[in-house]
């Protein structure tokens, strides 16, 4: 079953036009846990224009706690244990003194430019070999799952592999853009078992291209969406909008591709 990753970036921005604390992050990851939603996604980034440094332990302190025991508020079963904190970015040291100093799941590594105003292609991986093997290295030291974003290109899901990620995050703006290259998806996903690493997605998806992304890539084990998912949640509430995502991946599973 693919899992849901709520980004809470676009929380982060409407807080942060207001110096008067609201809407809370931690009060929205209960609500969108509460609603049925597999984890957390944050994306800090220097400038600090969303997610601030200072969210980063408080999120982690809030996942460690719904996974206690005796969490705060109901789960389901499967939930129970099972909720995932993934923080994404690039990894200079500001960024790897973060994700080392905060328990986190799973670090997805992305190669952004400061001023870029959001995640809009994957690494280059044999231009930048030596140095992604390196931070790779250095984050599954210290336990933590990393998972490199790529262009729906199947070596780079090939070489990945090859540099010891976990899993690879394709990048699903094209497909968002033209669903007909749907297909480079599926060859770079298919490259990506047959090299025995995993597959999430995120960019851009929604209620509208999420079901048939799924049923194309069953074996996606993560998608990490919050643009879409805040903007239906302004109409829906946070509990319809996770509810409408988690019913459109579970069409696209049951529709799976033969």
């Amino acid at each position: 079953m693919t899992r849901l990753s709520v980004n809470l970036n676009k929380v982060a921005l409407l807080r942060n036009q207001r110096d008067v604390g609201y809407p809370s992050l931690l009060e929205t990851a209960r609500m969108v846990l509460g609603a049925g939603a597999a984890g957390i996604t944050v994306h800090p980034r220097p400038d600090e224009r969303h997610i601030r440094k200072s969210d980063v332990p408080e999120l982690a302190a809030f996942i460690a706690e719904v996974n206690s025991p005796f969490p705060s508020f109901m789960l389901s079963e499967s939930q129970k244990g099972n909720i995932e904190y993934n923080i994404e970015g690039y990894p200079d040291e500001d960024f790897m003194a973060l994700v080392l100093n905060n328990k986190c799941h799973q670090v997805t590594l992305v190669p952004d430019d400061p001023n870029q105003k959001t995640s809009d292609h994957g690494w280059d991986i044999p231009a930048r070999r030596d140095y992604l093997k390196d931070i790779v290295s250095r984050l599954k030291q210290a336990g933590r799952r990393v998972s490199l974003f790529i262009d729906p290109v199947p070596a780079m899901a090939v070489m990945a592999a090859e540099i010891n990620a976990d899993r690879v995050e394709l990048y699903t703006g094209p497909y968002a853009q033209n669903p007909k290259r749907l297909s480079d998806y599926v060859q770079t996903a298919q490259a990506a078992k047959q090299a025995g690493i995993g597959i999430n997605a995120g960019h851009d998806l929604n209620l509208d291209n999420l079901a048939r992304f799924v049923a194309a890539i069953p074996d996606c084990e993560e998608v990490s969406i919050g643009h879409a998912i805040t903007a239906d949640a302004l109409t829906m509430g946070w509990r319809g909008a996770v509810s409408a995502y988690l019913s459109a991946i579970q069409y696209g599973q049951k529709n799976k591709a033969a």
